[in-house]
């Protein structure tokens, strides 16, 4: 269960010592320090103070200690030509990536959560949320205000999409130009931090998704004097990759580290999600993904429940591999396989990766429920015939993230539709029934609760030049599908670096109050309940057992979970009523979606017993182990 945050008398004061920055020393001094390896010499603007230069240290660092700069001074440093360029390692950036960085003192707050230790993994249901588009503020304090809400529902865990300082006011945050710098616009360092503690004092963890990657298109400048830190050997979709295994690499990976632990510890996250890993090329070994999580582990992870979670197209099981009875390195990976497998059964789309799902849709969705992964080394026809995956039913449960929804699933379309208007509303609320309280932790996209309708295209905010360059790129990523082939239906893509697209993602929260979304609502909490109460102290030790295709979109799934109790689903998310055996022994938890309860129970229980599942329905039982809950 939950650790409960206790208030401490004083308040617990925290931050993270960096080798790098503007890190603050006694009495009331700053050391601020730069790798500018292509460089003869830096000069450090503090305010408006004449230039100062740094001294020259080994290795291509640049090094200046100040006395007496206040918290909240302005600095930037000039690399040449009069050019002025924020701190790489900026704690905050209130005038956006081309500003001057401004001094922060973590200590200066006072956390109020210091009896907080996190939850267990396997207690897991992620809420995936943008701060710019959840409420109408747009902002830190705005999340706080619906943190209720979602404890309410049933979320342990609130999972924000990134916050590194990003160009002009609106963005996915995948565009971040200053890693550690929360985005201005959505309120101070130490909003951020009243954020977090506010969901620690309602026993919710906060993950943070981090890009590690790449960087924005707009901002960086570390190329100017810091080249090394980019890889002349890799590349990446959105350009140069970073230099995590040739010469000077050691820096760039400290730099990683460092601000995986500086979120970690300064802000008290309790995890961290890591966007596209299979665009990380590290031919060393360890490589980063497998030496950040062993720091993280040894260091943070010996005092508290963290969390690191793994977006990888590749599947590899490696980094997901559990040693006395914890995760080695990740906790877990998003399981796009599963999401696909749904998309499939529910839309019929078959277009791009869905094209390899679309022969053996339930198959697959029965395989990623027991098993984890659907391919596991089968060969991918929408990746030109190449194998993909590594056997993965070896690994339990909680190793895989399953979800109907995403920022990603629903953005990277071209008009950012929700399933909610892609898919029947009886069929969608089966898959719903189906993934909920599955072993397998759930994440949900914000508003999907109430079945929110509002769009999430992908939306961004650049220079004009770029802007341009970005919307003919994004249109023309779609001239591939049959429906976009007329350059006259692209022209009707939103643009991404319009106002109007990023005002069209945020959330309309009076629909709450409309009874379609109040009974998708009640149905959300209703399921997640059942989770927390009857499935959540039984999993640990949780292993997937079979699954059977039942019918076209109809199968049965079976766990054998910790406690030695055997949970099973059979769920139908087609129209048609389909032949089975029986229902599966045990009690039975829960029939629906929807309906009342016990009218659902008895009817789908008569049905089952006479060897009829219907469609759109979901039955789930529970045998052995005393059955309490």
């Amino acid at each position: 269960m939950a650790s409960a945050a206790t208030p401490t008398p004083a308040g617990t004061r925290r931050g993270h010592r960096m080798p790098f920055g503007a890190q603050l020393t006694e009495p009331g001094g700053v050391r601020f320090r730069l790798w500018a390896p292509a460089l003869p010499g830096v000069l450090l603007r503090l305010g408006e103070a004449p230039p100062q230069p740094m001294t020259a240290l080994p290795g291509g660092w640049f090094e200046r200690v100040c006395d007496a700069v206040p918290a909240g001074s302005r600095y930037c440093y000039e690399i040449g030509d009069g050019l002025c360029v924020p701190d790489p390692a900026s704690r905050g950036n209130p005038d956006g990536v081309h500003g001057p960085s401004v001094v922060v003192d973590p200590g200066a707050f006072a956390w109020q959560d210091g009896g907080w230790c996190g939850r267990p993994w396997h207690e897991a249901v992620i809420y995936e949320l943008h701060v710019g588009t959840f409420t109408p503020q747009g902002t830190f304090a705005g999340v706080m205000q619906r943190l209720d809400h979602l404890l309410e529902l049933g979320i342990t865990a609130i999972e924000l999409m990134p916050l590194a300082q990003f160009p002009g006011h609106r963005n996915w945050g995948y565009d971040g130009a200053l890693p550690f710098a929360p985005h201005a616009g959505y309120g101070t360092p130490d909003d951020l931090k009243r954020l977090i503690q506010a969901a620690h004092q309602r026993g919710l963890m906060v993950l943070l998704d981090v890009v590690y990657n790449h960087f924005g298109p707009e901002g960086n400048y570390l190329h100017l004097y810091a080249p090394p830190f980019f890889s002349q050997r890799h590349h990446t979709p959105w350009g140069a990759a970073i230099n995590f295994d040739g010469e000077m690499s050691r820096t760039v990976r400290d730099f990683y580290i460092h601000n995986a632990l500086y979120w970690l510890e300064e802000f008290h996250l309790d995890g961290l999600r890591l966007d596209a890993v299979h665009a990380i090329i590290d031919d060393s070994r360890p490589d980063i993904l497998e030496e950040l999580a062993q720091v993280v582990r040894t260091t943070l992870g010996r005092e508290r429940h963290i969390h690191l979670v793994l977006e990888n197209d590749h599947n590899a099981v490696r980094y997901l591999e559990r040693r006395d009875a914890g995760a080695h390195c990740y906790d877990a990976q998003w399981n796009d396989d599963l999401h696909h497998a749904c998309h499939v059964l529910l839309t019929g789309e078959q277009d791009g990766y869905y094209a390899d799902y679309r022969e053996h849709a339930t198959a697959h969705l029965g395989r990623c429920l027991s098993e984890g992964f659907a391919y596991q080394g089968e060969v991918s026809g929408y990746r030109h015939g190449a194998r993909r995956g590594e056997p993965s039913a070896h690994l339990p449960p909680s190793a895989f993230v399953s979800f109907l929804q995403n920022h990603d699933q629903i953005g990277n379309r071209a008009f950012g539709e929700r399933l909610t208007t892609l898919a029947g509303a009886e069929a969608l609320a089966a898959a719903t029934a189906l993934l909920l309280p599955a072993p397998p932790p759930p994440l949900l996209f914000m508003g999907e609760e109430w079945g929110a309708r509002e769009p999430f295209p992908f939306f961004c905010q650049f220079e004009p030049g770029l802007a341009a360059a970005v919307t003919e790129g994004r249109r023309k990523e779609f001239a591939g599908f049959s429906r976009f082939r007329d350059p006259a239906v692209r022209a009707t893509i939103p643009d991404p670096c319009a106002e109007q697209t990023f005002e069209l993602a945020r959330l309309d929260w009076s629909a709450l109050e409309s009874p379609p979304s109040r009974d998708r609502l009640a149905l959300y909490r209703r399921l997640l309940a059942l989770r927390q109460q009857v499935i959540v102290p039984r999993l640990p030790g949780a292993r997937g057992s079979w699954f059977e295709v039942l019918g076209e979109a109809a199968l049965e799934v079976s766990w054998r979970l910790g406690d030695g109790s055997r949970l099973s689903v059979m769920a139908n998310l087609g129209s048609a009523t389909v032949t089975v055996a029986g229902p599966p022994r045990g009690r039975l938890l829960f029939a629906g979606p929807a309906g009342p309860p016990e009218d659902l129970a008895a009817d789908l229980a008569a049905d089952l017993a006479a060897g009829r599942l219907p469609g759109c329905s979901v039955a789930w039982y529970l045998e052995g182990a005393d059955e309490p809950g």
